[in-house]
């Protein structure tokens, strides 16, 4: 395959049965959201057999600045981070570091002891201890227990928010700070009884801190982004390359007209005190392809294994016990994928019944999103990968990631 360093469309797409009259729906349908305010602007790529068939742009990365979307646009991509860890950590699985049974508490002490809601209130929990110990897959998979204070469903969330866990990090805390904090709050259920959408992930980085004797950037840049040439990818962004960096909006509640979110989204312009493994990087379309084309590929991209094929193959079986889906297993409601027919792997949500959930996709599609609407997914089946990049907090908005998978495979016509 060649290198996937640009944007450039790399083969005529019915030369790889994609039909390009018809891949041009996805940007008149996406360029209505741009012309009528409910995006700023937006970038989408699709490549098949490892050929980039559609690469476009379409409005502002800064509305106020008019300052247009281009190839190199830096965006946050908040739970896209999700995946990058994971695969990181079971790198570290291959080496032995761990194994997926191994208690949370054998790297992180304050882990040992954890206690479960019960009942009460937000003010007065009522707590009893775990039936289980938190393990290694139960981070991977979302099943520890943990939650995120933004979720607002549960009176942990509540907790979560009073302890200063919102949209964020309690203001001083590093990862090992925070790592401590979550494990003294109550869990939502046992580890392994349900399913919860958390900051798991970030506790995962802590445990790689531990296993590494290192920062979650530095495990990261070695184990995942520098091998792939990801250099752009990266925890803020300073001055040199700011101009660069797409502004952050959210929708009016009056209109649904995208209204900057500078509270919020200045963030990332400065260096993060937690390096959040669960959805703390910058990254640019052409980066993050190269990561979904390693991923389609079975763990390797141009010469360079991160991954056994294996052990990618592995963790992109649901992992949920029983094979349950996210509708019988999940816990709350969150926004980065579709429910019905989909569980959960090591790392990825993963399509396991495509009829289910009523979009358009393929058994043993990997796929994950982020908070500000952007999305991906991997389609071993179709041989198929799709980056969707904006900026509109949060990502329950509109219905983009749906959308998007049905003019994608309306295109396809081999």
């Amino acid at each position: 395959m060649p290198e996937v360093a640009a944007l450039q469309v790399t083969a005529d797409p019915a030369g790889v049965g994609v039909d390009a009259a018809r891949l041009a729906r996805i940007d008149r349908h996406f360029a209505g959201y741009v012309d009528d305010g409910r995006l700023p602007g937006w970038q989408v790529v699709v490549a098949r057999h490892g050929q980039v068939v559609h690469s476009s742009v379409h409005g502002r990365r800064d509305v106020e600045a008019e300052l247009p979307v281009e190839q190199d646009t830096l965006w946050r991509i908040y739970s896209m981070t999700k995946p990058i860890t994971s695969v990181a950590a079971l790198s570290m699985l291959e080496e032995g570091a761990f194994e997926l049974n191994d208690p949370v508490s054998r790297f992180i002490p304050s882990f040992a002891d954890v206690r479960v809601w019960a009942g009460g209130s937000s003010q007065s929990p009522r707590t009893v201890p775990a039936t289980e110990p938190v393990r290694m897959w139960h981070l991977l998979s979302h099943t520890a227990g943990l939650t995120y204070g933004f979720m607002n469903a549960h009176p942990v969330d509540t907790i979560y928010r009073d302890h200063g866990f919102d949209f964020g990090t309690a203001h001083g805390l590093d990862l090992a700070a925070c790592a401590d904090a979550w494990a003294g709050l109550p869990l939502l259920f046992d580890p392994g009884t349900q399913w919860s959408y958390s900051v798991a992930t970030d506790v995962l980085g802590r445990v790689l801190e531990v296993i590494a004797g290192k920062g979650l950037d530095q495990v990261l840049a070695e184990r995942v982004l520098d091998p792939l040439g990801m250099s752009d990818t990266r925890w803020w962004v300073d001055t040199p390359d700011a101009d660069r960096l797409a502004a952050l909006y959210s929708p009016h509640p009056a209109t649904g007209k995208a209204v900057r979110l500078d509270s919020v989204g200045q963030a990332a312009l400065h260096a993060p005190v937690m390096l959040s493994g669960g959805g703390g990087l910058v990254s640019t379309a052409a980066d993050y392809l190269r990561f979904t084309e390693m991923l389609r590929r079975g763990g390797e991209l141009d010469g360079v294994r991160v991954l056994g094929p294996r052990t990618l193959a592995y963790a992109s079986r649901n992992h949920l016990p029983g094979g349950a889906d996210l509708t019988a297993f999940g816990s709350g409601q969150f926004s980065e994928v579709a429910y019905g027919g989909v569980g959960f792997g090591l790392g990825f949500a993963v399509t396991v019944d495509p009829t289910a959930g009523k979009t358009m996709s393929s058994p043993g599609e990997i796929t994950w999103g982020g908070a500000a609407s952007t999305a991906f997914w991997v389609d071993p089946v179709e041989d198929l990968v799709a980056i969707f990049l904006t900026q509109l907090l949060p990502s329950s908005t509109h219905p983009i990631r749906t959308q998007l998978r049905t003019l994608v495979h309306q295109a396809l016509v081999d």
